[in-house]
């Protein structure tokens, strides 16, 4: 898939691994449309041309916001799915042995799976309404996590979410194969985002450490040359691709 001038939507655009993805996408001459919620840090980040707010896990909201970027720039041809959120830290059975709750795990899986979902479909869609050029119409790159593989103590919801995201991505690439619409996630390990500017620095330190190599914590840049390979290299389909540094996490 050929980036320059291609119409490609990323979702979480706003912030962190999304925003980075736009921002090197627009770079390399691709439309890129962002869709990300209303509460989004600084819309239309770099040559971003359009906006949308929306959640993820509304139907009606995400399908308007993918008919309007394709009635306004043509067709789109890549999507690049970075909205989620976080996991609950939630213990099966709390120090008393009380049972966790259902509502927090369901969620979790909500944003992170169904949303995910939600963006697929609709994504495909419009891409299926591309001419093919050289043999393909367009292609899709989802997130999931190392979690997915080494999920920790405490993470059951987030563990549950992102292994299915993996488990969608093959069946997703032979689904949309005669469509000619490929699919492919990263499963990301300890990234720079918003989400660990929070914690302590000596947390911070140990996270850089346990890193075999590079010992740092992944840049959103890492993720967003990452997802910009697998959206131009036409052979590269049903696969999740640990972007991780060779982390493999520990139980807790």
């Amino acid at each position: 898939m050929r980036l320059r001038g291609a119409t490609v939507v990323v979702t979480g655009g706003g912030s962190g691994l999304g925003e980075a993805t736009a921002r090197r996408l627009a770079d390399s001459g691709a439309t890129v449309c962002v869709i990300d919620l209303a509460s989004a840090d600084g819309a239309s980040p770099g040559r971003v041309a359009s906006y949308a707010c929306a959640d993820v896990t509304d139907e009606v909201a995400l399908s308007e916001a993918f008919t309007s970027f394709g009635e306004k720039f043509g067709p789109i041809r890549g999507v690049v799915h970075c909205a989620g959120r976080g996991g609950d830290r939630v213990r099966i059975l709390d120090k008393d042995g009380n049972a966790a709750p259902l509502e927090t795990f369901a969620d979790v899986i909500k944003v992170n799976l169904f949303g995910t979902y939600n963006v697929l479909r609709l994504g495909a869609r419009e891409i299926a309404r591309a001419e093919p050029i050289d043999g393909e119409r367009g292609a899709i790159v989802l997130t999931a996590s190392v979690a997915a593989f080494d999920g920790q103590i405490g993470q059951t919801s987030y563990t549950a979410s992102k292994a299915a995201v993996h488990g969608i991505t093959l069946v997703a690439a032979r689904d949309l194969g005669s469509r000619f619409i490929r699919v492919n996630t990263i499963a990301p390990g300890v990234f720079d985002t918003p989400m660990l500017s929070r914690l302590r620095a000596d947390i911070r330190e140990a996270l850089e450490s346990s890193v075999p190599n590079p010992s740092r914590l992944g840049s959103p840049d890492d993720y967003a040359h990452m997802a910009a390979a697998l959206l131009e290299n036409s052979y590269v389909n049903g696969e999740t691709v640990r972007l991780d540094g060779a982390i493999r996490m520990p139980p807790r």
